[in-house]
C-alpha cells in the first residue's frame, strides 16, 4: 500500500511546492507497489494532469490510485520545469502507505527523496494515529533561519500525499459543501503547514477522457507554521494572499473524493494543474468485476 511520487522540484521549496501541488497531493507523482495478492481494489482511479503556467504547459502528472476497504495506494509520475523553473526545479520521489479508518486516510509511513543541483535529501517518517513515531533525515539539516519545529508540530498531522483524500458522506456522485469545511494539518518531515479549505461553489468539470460531472470547489489558504524559510520564493508566492482553489470529484465505488483541478491565481499568471484523463471504476470487495463502472 504505497503512494509514490516523482516530480522535478527545488529542494529548498519542498513543502511549499507540496502545498500547492499538494492540491493534487494524493494523486501526485510517482511509482507505487502494493501487497501482492492481498491488495484487492475496491476502487481504482487512473488520471493524468497537465500543469500550466500563464497557459503555457510546463509539466504533467500521471497517477493511479487504488482504495481497498481498509487501505489505500496510489502511483504516478510527473515532471515540471520551463517557465516555472524559478519556483520549482530538481527531482524528487515521495511514497506513503496507509489505512482507511472511519472513511479517512490515515498514513502509516512517508518517505521522500529529493535530488537537485545543490542538494540531496532523504526523509523517512513513520506515523501512528497522526503522531510521528520516527523521523530520519539525511543529511541532517542545519537550523539556520528555519522556524523551529516543536514536538507538538509532529502530532495530529497528515503527510502531504494522504492529506487530500477527503471523506465523502456516501459513495457515488453526491457532493456536499461540508467536504470543504476543514483544515488539513500537514507535516512532510521538515516543514509543518496547514491547508485551510472553505466551501466556494459547486461546479461541473470534464476531463478529455473519463470523468464528466459535478465537482465541489474549495478555496485554499496556505499557512506555514514551522520548519520553513520565510524568505523562500515559493513560500512567499503562495502565502501572500493569492487566490487558490481546488476542485474535488468522487471516486467511483468509494466514499472519498480526489482532486480534479488546482488553481493558483495572480495578476501576472495563473498556475493550474488540471486532469486531462480521470477514469475511475468501483466495486464492492466481494463483487464480481462485471459490477465496475468507468468514468464515474
Amino acid at each position: 500500500m504505497w503512494i509514490g511520487a516523482k516530480l522535478r522540484i527545488k529542494s529548498r521549496s519542498r513543502s511549499a511546492w507540496s502545498a500547492v501541488l499538494g492540491a493534487g497531493a494524493v494523486l501526485v507523482f510517482a511509482t507505487a507497489t502494493g501487497y501482492g495478492d492481498q491488495a484487492l481494489a475496491q476502487s481504482k482511479l487512473r488520471a493524468s494532469y497537465t500543469i500550466t503556467f500563464a497557459r503555457i504547459p510546463v509539466g504533467n502528472i500521471v497517477a493511479v490510485l487504488e482504495l481497498g476497504t481498509s487501505e489505500y495506494m496510489v502511483s504516478a509520475t510527473g515532471n515540471a520545469g520551463g517557465a516555472i523553473r524559478s519556483l520549482v526545479s530538481g527531482e524528487a520521489a515521495f511514497a506513503t502507505r496507509g489505512n482507511i479508518k472511519d472513511g479517512r486516510a490515515v498514513p502509516a509511513s512517508f518517505t521522500s527523496k529529493i535530488t537537485s543541483s545543490d542538494e540531496n535529501l532523504d526523509v523517512t517518517m513513520l506515523l501512528h494515529d497522526g503522531i510521528v513515531d520516527r523521523l530520519k533525515i539525511l543529511p541532517p539539516q542545519p537550523e539556520d533561519n528555519r522556524i523551529p519545529v516543536t514536538e507538538s508540530d509532529r502530532q495530529g498531522i497528515l503527510d502531504p500525499l494522504s492529506a487530500l483524500l477527503l471523506a465523502n458522506g456516501v459513495a457515488g456522485a453526491n457532493l456536499s459543501q461540508d467536504a470543504c469545511q476543514r483544515t488539513l494539518p500537514i507535516f512532510d518531515g521538515l516543514q509543518r503547514y496547514d491547508l485551510r479549505l472553505a466551501y466556494k461553489r459547486m461546479d461541473n468539470v470534464a476531463a478529455g477522457k473519463g470523468y464528466a460531472g459535478p465537482a465541489v470547489v474549495c478555496s485554499i489558504r496556505y499557512q506555514p507554521i514551522a520548519g520553513h524559510h520565510a524568505s523562500t520564493q515559493l513560500v512567499k508566492y503562495i502565502s501572500e494572499g493569492r487566490e487558490m482553489e481546488i476542485a474535488f470529484v468522487p471516486i467511483a465505488g468509494a466514499r472519498m473524493l480526489a482532486p480534479f483541478q488546482v488553481s493558483v491565481m495572480s495578476m501576472l499568471a495563473n498556475l493550474v494543474i488540471k486532469a486531462e484523463q480521470f477514469e475511475s471504476s468501483g466495486q464492492a470487495i466481494d463483487a464480481p468485476m462485471a459490477n465496475s463502472h468507468r468514468g464515474q
